[in-house]
């Protein structure tokens, strides 16, 4: 089997599955573009087994620590194991979840999203693309599905050189059908539908920030299908007004609210510019916006963002207002984004408590030494009276 010889104090000494061009000392065998490859370190010890593409910054990717391939058996286990995981998770709808999630199930660039009868697949590195067709006949000897829908029109394809594209990999096209979970129904569309169906990661956190919503004036900014101001509207809020800059996901958030006889208002605007503009009227904002970025180099440009609208914001939120901020991106620590809240309570010259800390669905695990796999994070604070 071809392979690399890692260098000394790379990141994969400490735990970590990544190896980067600049953490190779050589390679040996001619491993091509999407091979299975074997790792050693600079003693000629195995480290284990790991796909190989030299276009992206992360040229390996090790998904055992010993001589494995990527077959028909490999994928069934890991997908079975994924599923017996999720199989004990508390409170959590096995058929509306996340049952494969790349690193942290040992599948790198491997995601499955199950939705009852129907699978949403994602395969975001060379290695599981070249492979998606055995990756299909696993979930069908695991599931049985009615379908599996492959929806790879995710921007982070580019970095390993792949192009966006969606298909149906089993059985017919499902259209559009509901599901429901925390209560509310929503209408989603796997094929021509925006995104994955739902954000699965932030389920809990709409239930979260929900119970704390009843009686108050509610504005959901980024609402996407409108799953923060549905799940606030249901649990008694007087007045929910969602935002965001998308006409399709406008009119998916106002489907949902006819499904479930919620009475919201949808606004089709750019975030930025409705916060500039709006009156300072509510009890409750949301702010649960896309990546600002994508990567290390644009980190400081999307740290400005998030200071805007968190100032912006806070401006618009009356007397022990309460304030619900995401980040959903992996490059942004939870201390960053903190700092960065913090920063903008003090430009605004509000005192803010921290009420509750928000972060992805636990059918979305976290390896404690591959950081990456924890990307999102929130907190919701409330203004309190300047001492």
């Amino acid at each position: 089997m071809p392979g690399l010889i890692i260098a000394p104090r790379a990141r994969i000494f400490h735990g970590h599955e990544w190896v980067y061009a600049t953490e190779i000392k050589k390679s040996f065998g001619n491993p091509q573009p999407g091979d299975v490859i074997t790792l050693k370190d600079f003693r000629d010890r195995p480290l284990g087994s790991a796909i190989f593409n030299p276009a992206s910054q992360i040229v390996a990717r090790r998904f055992s620590r010993r001589r494995q391939d990527l077959d028909l058996d490999f994928f069934t286990r890991r997908i079975q194991q994924a599923i017996n995981l999720r199989a004990g998770l508390e409170g959590l709808d096995e058929k509306l979840c996340r049952i494969v999630w790349s690193e942290s199930d040992g599948i790198p660039g491997l995601i499955v999203d199950r939705y009852g009868d129907h699978l949403c697949v994602q395969t975001t590195t060379l290695a599981m693309d070249m492979r998606k067709d055995i990756i299909r006949d696993a979930l069908i000897a695991v599931l049985n599905p009615a379908s599996i829908t492959l929806r790879n029109d995710s921007p982070s394809r580019k970095a390993e050189g792949m192009e966006e594209s969606i298909e149906l990999l089993h059985g017919v096209n499902p259209g559009s059908f509901n599901v429901e979970t925390n209560g509310i129904t929503y209408e989603i569309d796997l094929i021509d539908g925006q995104k994955t169906g739902l954000y699965l990661d932030q389920l809990q956190a709409h239930a979260e920030v929900a119970k704390m919503s009843k009686g108050l004036r509610v504005l959901d900014c980024f609402t996407n299908q409108g799953g923060f101001a549905l799940a606030c509207k249901k649990a008694g809020a007087a007045k929910v007004t969602a935002v965001d800059i998308s006409g399709p996901a406008c009119a998916s958030a106002r489907r949902n609210a006819e499904l479930n006889g919620l009475d919201i208002e949808v606004i089709e605007a750019n975030v930025f510019d409705f916060l500039k503009t709006a009156k300072p009227e509510y009890d409750l904002i949301i702010l649960d916006p896309p990546s600002f970025t994508r990567n290390k180099k644009t980190l400081n440009d999307a740290m400005r963002g998030y200071k805007e609208i968190h100032l912006r914001a806070l401006k618009l939120l009356e007397k022990d207002g309460l304030l619900s901020t995401f980040c959903c991106s992996h490059h942004a620590s939870r201390e960053l984004f903190l700092d960065n809240l913090a920063s903008a309570s003090v430009d605004a010259k509000k005192s803010l408590r921290l009420v509750a800390e928000h972060t992805q669905r636990p059918d979305h695990p976290v390896l404690i030494t591959l950081p990456e796999t924890s990307y999102l994070k929130g907190f919701t604070s409330q203004l309190i009276a300047t001492r």
